[in-house]
């Protein structure tokens, strides 16, 4: 019998994630139907609930319900309630299972996919929003050297940094606290959405330093200001299928070739 899943946001047209996942289905043999659904702003809730009473086995969550997705799960991952968001739903007999696979997404596909080492390097983290939050953790397992979250507004990056206020090598503050260079640079704030580029320092990448603006789609002033200072630009479309093959793990237990699936949106 096939299982159902989908992606449930507002708006939601404009997901890949059917795409993705169809493509992951066909790759390893799953029997599933992964459907695109538009949940209303004031009853999110419901949503998932009919869902559940149709014979969903799990859902991705999407702009804006992150947060009330982490509320409605009855237990969350670990790296779910460092986020203090949902992404990923996995509806069980006793309840339901809240995740988030961002993070994953995001350092699978800098690690696997563009061989960059986290290990003791310098990262700089734009941004102090749930998509900055959503990294931190997976990041720091990786044992940079330092992790400094920069947000126009500086305040906002120190609470957050105080969330993980064990991890010695997090620091945050605003962007004219920021020295130095550093060997990654994630942009994880809005500004692409906009067409605009954070105040960064034109000597902000170290030699052969990588820039990563989880954005996908178009050439964001980021990374032309990237390119222009001599580091090597990458945008979000990788971490987008990572953290699908990620939450399609968690649904079935088997992981995805990406590779081909990350192609197949490139060329498209």
């Amino acid at each position: 019998m096939t299982d159902a899943y989908a992606v449930f946001g507002n708006p939601i047209a404009h997901s890949k994630s059917p795409l993705i996942h169809a493509a992951f289905a066909r790759q390893t043999g799953q029997d599933i139907l992964y459907s695109a659904l538009l949940a209303p702003l004031d009853n999110f809730n419901q949503a998932i609930s009919t869902f559940i009473a149709e014979g969903g086995r799990g859902a991705n969550v999407t702009v804006p319900f992150k947060e009330q997705a982490f509320a409605l799960a009855t237990r969350h991952s670990a790296r779910a309630q460092a986020a203090g968001a949902v992404n990923t739903l996995q509806f069980e007999a006793d309840g339901v299972l809240g995740d988030n696979t961002d993070g994953a997404g995001l350092v699978r596909d800098l690690v696997a996919n563009l061989g960059v080492s986290l290990a003791g390097k310098r990262i700089l983290l734009m941004g102090a929003g749930g998509a900055a939050r959503g990294v931190i953790l997976p990041l720091l397992e990786q044992l940079p050297m330092s992790v400094f979250i920069v947000n126009r507004t500086a305040d906002k990056a120190i609470r957050l940094a105080q969330v993980f206020a064990d991890h010695k090598n997090l620091s945050a503050g605003g962007y004219a606290d920021v020295s130095g260079a550093f060997d990654l640079v994630i942009n994880a704030t809005a500004a692409s959405l906009a067409g605009d580029l954070p105040p960064l320092p034109a000597d902000v990448f170290a030699a052969d330093a990588w820039a990563y603006d989880m954005m996908y789609g178009k050439d964001t002033p980021f990374l032309a200001f990237a390119r222009l200072h001599g580091a090597r630009p990458a945008d979000g479309l990788g971490m987008l299928v990572e953290q699908a093959a990620e939450a399609f793990w968690v649904w079935r237990g088997v992981r995805p070739d990406t590779a081909p699936v990350i192609q197949m949106l490139r060329c498209a």
